[in-house]
């Protein structure tokens, strides 16, 4: 055998090694994180995971791209890798740049406080109570009032956003969903503003546990509303008591006058409760035609709704005082 034919017998069999290189399956025991930093180039991450033992024969990359200049433009950014990924598998996510996504859920029904103790601790984020105020300004908000003015929704984010940029995207879409509700709202709705709309919305959310039930809770608010009734509503008492609710609401609680107890102001408290739903918004926005002006819990999720008092007080016999 010629020196030429042992040349030619070597190239072909290191070409093959090259073509079959992608295939080499990442020495990895559980799912890894890896970042891809600004001026990281294929030949340095050969190299940086030959090192921590991740794959062999990095070498081979240079002659990789010769056959496969494509492999070259990987995206800066945090990846995942997993047993089982190949080289092949792994430069496809780095040139898509399929990076790793993570789950921020706001979930309705809470407070801004609520929701502080679900944003402390969430992987690549950095949480401060002024985040929600940065981002009323950033809109243009200089009230300082950031309660239900979030949408609650499960947020997709990847390792280079920041929470401000998240909670934006929450602000913009609430104020896109009140929008909507308050240009399709029932023209007889005994509000003025999208703000009320919000904050009666508050309330629905917290007094209906039944989806079916949102729009005949949100018309006995909205027939109170229109006869100057107060609402009476135990969630405002709750606020108001702040700190102090142990879970228990006493007759002294209720005769307290607090900006947001609904027994004792007349019309909405001054802000809303909690976030509300998309489907408490529109709820609020269009209620029930009907003439209810009371409801009791049934202790089961479920509510009695009465035109009367009368017939509220029978209720309320039944399902809270147990008598007949």
């Amino acid at each position: 055998m010629t020196l030429t034919t042992v040349a030619c017998v070597v190239g072909f069999w290191a070409y093959q090694q090259i073509l079959a290189y992608p295939k080499q399956v990442l020495k990895l025991e559980e799912p890894t994180e890896l970042v891809i930093a600004q001026g990281m180039n294929i030949t340095k991450l050969g190299k940086e995971l030959e090192t921590n033992g991740t794959l062999s024969d990095s070498w081979k990359f240079k002659y990789l791209l010769k056959i496969k200049p494509e492999y070259a433009h990987i995206r800066t950014g945090l990846y995942q890798i997993n047993p089982g990924d190949n080289i092949e598998t792994l430069l496809t996510k780095l040139n898509r740049g399929d990076e790793m996504t993570f789950s921020l859920t706001l979930i309705e029904g809470k407070t801004i406080k609520e929701w502080h103790e679900a944003l402390t601790d969430l992987p690549h984020l950095t949480f401060d109570e002024d985040v929600f105020n940065r981002v009323l300004l950033k809109n243009g908000d200089d009230s300082g009032l950031p309660e239900g003015k979030f949408f609650p929704e499960t947020y997709q984010y990847q390792a280079n956003e920041s929470l401000e940029s998240i909670l934006n995207r929450s602000y913009q879409m609430m104020q896109k969903t009140l929008e909507q509700a308050w240009e399709e709202r029932d023209k007889e709705l005994k509000l003025k503003t999208p703000y009320e709309l919000l904050t009666i919305a508050s309330i629905i959310e917290k007094e209906t546990g039944k989806p079916s039930e949102r729009d005949w809770v949100a018309a006995v608010f909205n027939n109170r509303l229109k006869l100057g009734m107060r609402l009476q509503t135990d969630p405002t008492v709750i606020y108001g008591m702040g700190e102090r609710y142990n879970g228990n609401i006493t007759r002294a609680d209720l005769r307290e006058k607090t900006a947001f107890n609904t027994y004792r102001i007349n019309g909405l408290p001054p802000t809303p409760i909690a976030a509300p739903s998309k489907a408490a918004i529109f709820a609020a926005a269009k209620p029930a035609d009907v003439k209810y002006l009371y409801f009791v819990s049934r202790n089961d999720g479920s509510h009695v709704f009465s035109e009367t008092l009368a017939q509220h007080n029978r209720a309320v016999n039944e399902y809270q005082r147990n008598r007949k």
